[in-house]
């Protein structure tokens, strides 16, 4: 892809850097299960904008000095997902930025409506069978899926969690091509959503 497409998104899209005056401070900010892409997809996206990316479960692992799968372990799911959401509100007060959410973030009603009033909200949605193919990948870097059946598991998850994610501004399929064409999407959707002059008609249901 040449560097104009891409900065104009693919597709012949509104150029990316007219985004972000309509954008103001608030965040970009992707939700989804996890698998779907979020901070691969993230950085590029950070990039096409001009933006900086920030990953909260990197944040996360900071703030406690350790990995998310020991915060699991030594102190359990609640304790962790306190902090989670208090990470999660640090980091939109420094929008704007692109921000990757763990996949359980959003369903915390006050990260939701933190993430209502400070960004714009993208869900990277996936199939189960997409989902498991790249989860199997670093399943053990997975701490919801250490179960004695982590397909059910993954199931569950998407049962109770895809209502949730459906409350997003945009939504975009992540699915088996190359990321920067679902970042020339995300791009696209943005511009709609934003209500930019000259955006594509039609691209959201």
């Amino acid at each position: 892809m040449s560097e104009i497409a891409m900065q104009n998104g693919s597709n012949g899209g509104a150029p990316a850097n007219a985004i972000l005056p309509l954008l103001g401070n608030r965040s970009i900010v992707l939700v989804g299960m996890m698998g779907v892409g979020k901070s691969s997809i993230g950085r590029r996206l950070g990039t096409r904008l001009g933006l900086p990316f920030v990953d909260a479960d990197t944040e996360i692992e900071k703030a406690a000095g350790m990995s998310i799968a020991d915060i699991f372990a030594r102190h359990g799911e609640a304790s962790f997902r306190n902090g989670e959401a208090r990470v999660i509100a640090r980091l939109l007060e420094g929008g704007p930025q692109v921000l990757a959410t763990g996949g359980g973030a959003v369903m915390n009603a006050e990260t939701r409506a933190a993430i209502k009033t400070k960004g714009v909200s993208v869900w990277l949605s996936a199939e189960f069978d997409v989902l498991m193919r790249r989860i199997a990948k670093r399943k053990n870097e997975r701490p919801m899926l250490q179960t004695p059946d982590p397909a059910a598991t993954l199931r569950q998850l998407l049962a109770d969690r895809e209502p949730v994610y459906a409350q997003s501004d945009i939504t975009v399929q992540s699915r088996e091509v190359p990321h920067d064409a679902i970042v020339g999407e995300i791009v696209r959707e943005l511009a709609v959503f934003l209500h930019m002059p000259d955006a594509p008609e039609g691209s959201r249901s």
